[in-house]
């Protein structure tokens, strides 16, 4: 679809919106005005950005990067209540009558080594479950944080433009689905203000300077299933005596991705992976059990549903073949596609596009979201109509390298993982002030 059919298609869904934008200044006027405070504090938000690459915490380990966070919102005239869901910030900041705005920020980083080679790489480490771990934000954590203060910033800076409350939090724990989660059950929206609008973006592998918003699913249904497929043990030399796990699993393994390939419709998304197969000890015993670990992805809950149930036979099917016990199946844990509200999505689209212009893309809800999972979810759940824009983060000439090499650019999660953290800062900056300044007009 050409961009000026997709221009077209939500032009008319925004003729309702113009009364409102119109009280707000002009999109030149707004863009020139965020850029200039980007000028004065990007010096400062850069060394914030070098300063948690270098120091990532895992997941409600994030006393330092959140003390970190909770100094420069106090210094900037927020109300901070630390330790909201564990680790997490509540930042609040009142500028007179208009909605509340929730702006989200991740603090954790990945228990993993980084390998880009940067000057500035993390070395550090840290426990978890027992086991010490490198620790480094290949998930850009870092990059939201720096543009999430730069944001405070710019819309402090910038009061005199815009009327109502800014709810900032700085969620701990995103990486296992657990913070937001977390952070609510801690009275998020009963001890603060309930949002009227939220807002939050993610750093990725295209294109530095760009925006997608993207209207409808943005990312992915999550759930983590354990399998234990449950046989007899034996000695390897005489494998009539035992039930074989290892064979069960191999069976299911293979006989699984039938489901994506025979039962779920082919236009629709849906991801079976098992991840982990872990059967015995040596060469020649036959274990008594086999366990695999799986993560299954969709975007709507009919695909879900329907892989959910294949897996679900798939592994019954496998020990009824063997004669063995039903398998054990455990669903460890589960997150939501995170789904954007359409008016506001049309609306925050047409105040970027309005002031940065082809930098900014839309994706129609037909269009696919991203494969990866996100708690963010879990607020929109809870009634918070929400935008979650997704911020480029590679310079072209870097992904024109990488096509030239034949080789594949470095994604969210690989060690090699290293945005061109500048331009992606001063991005997500405009995206996300823009947005709040679009929905809190002062009134005329």
């Amino acid at each position: 679809m050409t961009r000026s059919i997709l221009l077209g298609a939500v032009a008319s869904g925004l003729m309702m919106l113009a009364p409102v934008l119109a009280q707000a200044a002009s999109p030149e006027a707004t863009r020139a005005a965020i850029q200039g405070e980007l000028d004065k504090d990007y010096p400062a938000l850069d060394a914030l950005y070098l300063d948690l690459h270098r120091h990532p915490e895992l997941a409600f380990q994030e006393t330092r990067t959140a003390a970190l966070l909770a100094q420069k919102m106090r210094a900037l005239g927020f109300t901070v209540t630390e330790k909201v869901g564990g680790t997490g910030l509540v930042a609040i900041y009142r500028n007179g009558p208009g909605p509340v705005v929730l702006v989200r920020t991740e603090l954790d980083g990945l228990p993993m080594e980084e390998k880009t080679g940067l000057p500035y790489a993390s070395r550090d480490q840290q426990q978890s479950d027992g086991k010490t771990s490198f620790v480094t934000h290949s998930c850009g954590h870092d990059n939201h944080m720096a543009w999430w203060i730069g944001s405070a910033e710019a819309l402090v800076a910038l009061r005199g433009q815009w009327s109502g409350t800014l709810m900032f939090i700085a969620q701990p724990a995103e990486e296992t689905g657990k913070g937001a989660e977390a952070m609510l059950k801690d009275g998020l929206f009963t001890r603060f203000p309930k949002p009227d609008y939220g807002f939050a973006a993610h750093v990725n592998s295209a294109p530095s300077g760009t925006v997608e918003v993207k209207d409808g699913a943005v990312t992915s249904n999550s759930d983590a299933i354990n399998i234990t497929f449950v046989g007899r043990g034996a000695h390897g030399s005489i494998p009539s005596a035992s039930i074989d796990p290892i064979v069960m699993g191999a069976h299911f393994v293979n006989d699984v991705q039938t489901v994506i390939s025979r039962q779920k419709e082919a236009a629709s998304f849906g991801v079976i992976t098992v991840g982990s197969f872990q059967a015995g000890t040596v060469g020649n015993i036959i274990p008594d059990q086999a366990l695999l670990k799986l993560t299954i992805r969709s975007y709507t809950p009919q695909v879900r549903q329907g892989l959910l149930d294949g897996v679900t036979r798939t592994a019954n099917a496998a020990a009824l073949m063997a004669m063995a016990p039903p398998p054990v199946i455990q669903h460890l844990g589960s997150l939501t596609a995170v789904t954007n509200d359409h008016a506001l999505t049309e609306r925050t689209f047409q105040a970027l596009n309005a002031a940065y212009g082809d930098r900014i893309h839309f994706a129609p809800a037909t269009a696919p979201g991203w494969s990866a999972s996100e708690d963010y979810s879990d607020y929109i759940l809870a009634g918070v109509p929400s935008v979650f824009m997704m911020i480029g983060g590679y310079d072209q000439a870097r992904l024109d390298a990488y096509k030239a090499k034949g080789e594949s650019v470095p994604t969210n999660h690989s060690p090699f993982f290293a945005p061109d953290h500048e331009r992606a800062i001063r991005t997500g900056v405009e995206a996300l002030t823009t947005a709040v300044m679009t929905v809190t007009p002062l009134a005329r």
